[in-house]
């Protein structure tokens, strides 16, 4: 069939529908396409630069992140990253720089560098970056232009311009890059970068500035490259304050094991010290918080395990996973500021995923630890290869992970029972916590039981004459049994012996969730802290407060709540249900047996009701 029998007349040429912001040159490019039969290229360079824009970063870190990667790929010790702010409050204008100490580009690399796909370690998988896209999607995903500058040699900046709207007008079927262009200097709204303080931070003693003037050349040294986004669009915030301070945040954390190796990273001119979730490393920001008794996790196990790289397939590379173990004992008293806000024990950042050493992923995954608010008190650290990408579901943009199923199973098997061991351990430090009473005085809700009693309707079974010839000596062993941390024997006994109900606890995960005891004329309740019951119900209600925790505070050095309101009426409660129980036990073995099945059968099945 021939080329004319092939092509549709002009008549019945689709019609050409862009919208508004169109790229006129993609546009024209397509028209001449269209009409002559033109070569059609692969990529329409017009449109497709001003689609790269939306690619998709998570924040203005990540996309940021991308130049810091390719930094410490090249072998930079120093890379710094700045935010300048000018123009007035609702309207602020601000230009975005990643400088690198690294050995810089020749004019050929990097103009192969600023071209799309253009990369010197494509497909390799043993650094950070493989795909040649990063630099470029990153910097216009900020601003419309990104300006490139490198050089191997002291004095001679070659530079390299992406417009996004200046090749959104070009004509030609092939967008073609021009050659770099020498410079003997920097420009000067670049240098002043390096040579003034940014308005943030305030205060200028916080910044270490680059250069201080006449030093900026000698100070950029023979080689470096900087990637400069002026006049940035497209910002996750509208100020240099808050851009900052969220990426030394996200930077302490994604870079913590480089900055550990002696990067010294800066942003606006404030160094950044690493930040480890994990709570391992020696030299991370957290050991330097005042006054911990303890500065490190302790590692409870550490295992290679072996994952597949394609499901189906044979080949496998291994995966390193580590559990971690907060000193919950010694943390658990420190003010709650200091957990909350210096050592960020309940942000989340339960898992640590990192790519080569880089940080992919920081947050929970509840398929592997748990929805409870222990996993705060443990860390999950996996290392990764390249060459698991795609198991690991990593994208080119290196936000993420997306497990594959058969990863996600590898992973539960290898540390399933651990996590689990590590869970009850909590949960039974937690519980032990949180059921500690004065020693010596009886709660307010045991106090008011008693001074009620004479009030109600039915009497209790009164003592035995056995039991009341024998009462001070059956005292004092039921004292020892129900004896409080911090109480001497003789205080737990007048406790006791003053008491005609008592609050008790126990942690059994086979119990019913209470168990009423009649003692020697004293109704005792036992709570169990294993049961759901006490971790959804009795513990938040114990914490209530005018001014409560945060979700994942339990032990953030809070008193325990006043036992009036709420925790009171919840004790009545129980108390109320404790009685009646042992006052309806001893008409019969039948009314007894009744009472227990009731017990164990409505604790089973509020347990499943909390937890399913």
């Amino acid at each position: 069939m021939s080329n004319e029998q092939s092509l549709q007349d002009q008549s019945d040429a689709p019609a050409v529908e862009w919208g508004p912001d169109t790229p006129r040159g993609g546009k024209a490019v397509l028209n001449r396409i269209l009409k002559e039969d033109a070569t059609v290229p692969l990529f329409f360079g017009q449109t497709l630069i001003q689609s790269l824009r939306d690619v998709g970063y998570n924040h203005t870190t990540s996309a940021l992140c991308e130049h810091v990667d390719n930094a410490i790929q090249a072998g930079a010790h120093e890379v710094r990253v700045y935010f300048r702010q000018a123009g007035k409050k609702g309207d602020y204008q601000i230009d975005a720089a990643v400088y690198d100490n690294g050995p810089g580009m020749s004019p050929t690399v990097l103009k192969v560098a600023t071209s799309f796909g253009g990369s010197t370690t494509f497909g390799n998988r043993h650094g950070i970056g493989r795909f040649g896209m990063g630099m470029k999607t990153a910097a216009l995903s900020i601003s419309p232009t990104m300006e490139l500058y490198s050089w191997q040699e002291a004095g001679a900046f070659y530079n390299m311009t992406l417009d996004v709207d200046a090749i959104g007008r070009d004509r030609s079927n092939l967008v073609a890059l021009p050659d770099p262009t020498l410079l003997t200097e920097l420009p000067d709204e670049l240098a002043e970068v390096f040579k003034k303080p940014m308005v943030y931070p305030s205060n200028h003693t916080e910044q270490v500035l680059f250069a201080s003037g006449d030093d900026l050349m000698e100070r950029l040294g023979s080689t470096g490259t900087i990637v400069y986004m002026p006049q940035c669009d497209r910002l996750t915030f509208a100020k240099a304050k808050t851009l900052v301070d969220h990426a030394i945040k996200e930077m302490a954390r994604v870079y913590r094991r480089a900055i550990g190796a002696g990067l010294s990273l800066y942003v606006n001119n404030r160094l950044v010290e690493a930040i480890d979730p994990t709570y391992s490393m020696p030299n991370a920001r957290h050991t330097r918080v005042e006054g911990l008794p303890v500065k490190q996790s302790r590692l409870i196990i550490s295992k290679s395990v072996q994952i597949k790289i394609a499901e189906n397939g044979t080949a496998a590379a291994p995966v390193t996973i580590k559990l971690y173990r907060l000193p919950i004992e010694e943390w658990s008293s420190l003010p709650r500021k200091t957990l909350r806000n210096d050592l960020k024990v309940f942000d989340g950042d339960i898992i640590s995923i990192l790519r080569n050493d880089r940080e992919v992923f920081a947050g929970d995954m509840t398929w592997l630890t748990t929805r409870h608010s222990i996993s705060n008190w443990y860390r999950i650290q996996i290392d990764f290869p390249g060459v698991l990408d795609e198991a690991f579901g990593v994208a080119a943009n290196k936000q993420g992970v997306r497990l594959k199923g058969y990863v996600e199973t590898a992973i539960k098997e290898a540390i399933g029972d651990e996590i689990s061991t590590i869970n009850e351990e909590l949960k039974r430090f937690q519980a032990q916590q949180a059921s500690a009473r004065e020693p010596a005085k009886p709660s307010a809700s045991e106090v008011r039981a008693r001074e009620t009693d004479p009030f109600q309707q039915n009497p209790l079974a009164e003592p035995t004459p056995e039991e009341e010839a024998q009462l001070e000596q059956n005292l004092q062993g039921l004292a020892l049994t129900l004896k409080r941390d911090g109480e001497t024997d003789n205080q737990a006994l007048d406790r006791v012996r003053n008491s005609k109900y008592i609050l008790d606890f126990k942690h059994d995960e086979y119990w019913p969730f209470y168990e009423v005891k009649h003692r020697f004329g004293r109704i005792i309740l036992t709570i169990n802290t294993a049961h759901p019951f006490f971790a959804e119900l009795y513990d938040p209600v114990r914490k209530m407060k005018s001014s409560a925790p945060v979700d994942g505070e339990e032990l953030s050095g809070m008193p325990s709540a006043s036992e009036s309101g709420p925790l009171l009426a919840l004790d009545l409660l129980l108390l109320s249900l404790a009685r009646t129980q042992s006052r309806l036990s001893v008409t019969s073995d039948d009314a007894r047996r009744l009472l227990d099945t009731l017990r164990k059968e409505w604790s089973e099945t509020y347990r499943v009701q909390l937890t399913t």
